[in-house]
């Protein structure tokens, strides 16, 4: 049966955080509150739960599922070698609307999508989100909507279009950004903006030390 919470309430809150750290762990689907828009989760090494998020989504595997981390520090046990680019993207933006597409430590057993090697981390500033990542560790998390539709900014609109595929949602209130994060691939040797999102591609060529021009987004990316 799904569930929701009100997290402005102190008890819905601590009875939703022990609810979807159940689903999580059992292998079900939770929408829990970030940042930039509402996500669906799912724990990020249950290949089955993955799936069952992509089908939720209607959404192909040439799509991989990004992941949220509870800490900057979880990015070492799930990278091979953290290129210097992502930790001073890391040091400037998380927690926060920045996604970091990165090589993936090869000893993982995970499967999040044709992702060939690689896999988009990000640390939400959301204290909701937070709370359950430290809980349950690494989710695979997407936008919480149909593929194709709009990403939802509140827990009712995740609802109004996923439904009782989802077993808990957290709601947190609308999504203090209401934009997808910014996605920058740093799996390879020069930089490149995938998605401009909160973070705009000037901010990322500053701290980088780069001309914005070498960074140029190739499109609006998927939600």
């Amino acid at each position: 049966m799904t569930q929701l919470f009100d997290c402005s309430d102190p008890d819905q809150r601590a009875t939703g955080l022990t609810s979807a750290v159940s689903a999580v762990k059992g292998g079900g689907l939770v929408v829990l509150p970030t940042d930039t828009v509402y996500g669906i989760g799912a724990d990020a090494f249950n290949s089955e739960a993955v799936g069952a998020l992509l089908a939720a989504k209607n959404r192909g595997r040439d799509m991989p599922v990004g992941v949220l981390v509870g800490s900057w520090h979880t990015i070492d046990g799930l990278v091979y070698t953290v290129p210097p680019a992502a930790r001073e993207l890391i040091q400037a933006f998380w927690p926060g609307a920045l996604s970091l597409v990165v090589r993936h430590a090869p000893s993982l057993h995970w499967d999040l999508g044709d992702a060939n090697g690689t896999v988009m981390l990000r640390m939400p500033l959301h204290p909701v989100a937070i709370d359950l990542l430290r809980e349950v560790g690494p989710m695979a998390v997407s936008s919480a909507n149909i593929s194709g539709h709009p990403a939802a900014v509140t827990a009712a609109e995740a609802q109004a279009q996923l439904g009782a595929r989802v077993e808990v949602y957290l709601d947190g209130g609308p999504s203090p950004q209401g934009a997808a994060s910014t996605i920058v691939d740093v799996s390879t040797s020069q930089p490149r903006v995938l998605r401009e999102g909160p973070v705009s591609v000037a901010d990322v060529a500053r701290v980088l030390g780069v001309d914005a021009a070498t960074l140029a987004p190739e499109g609006p990316g998927e939600a």
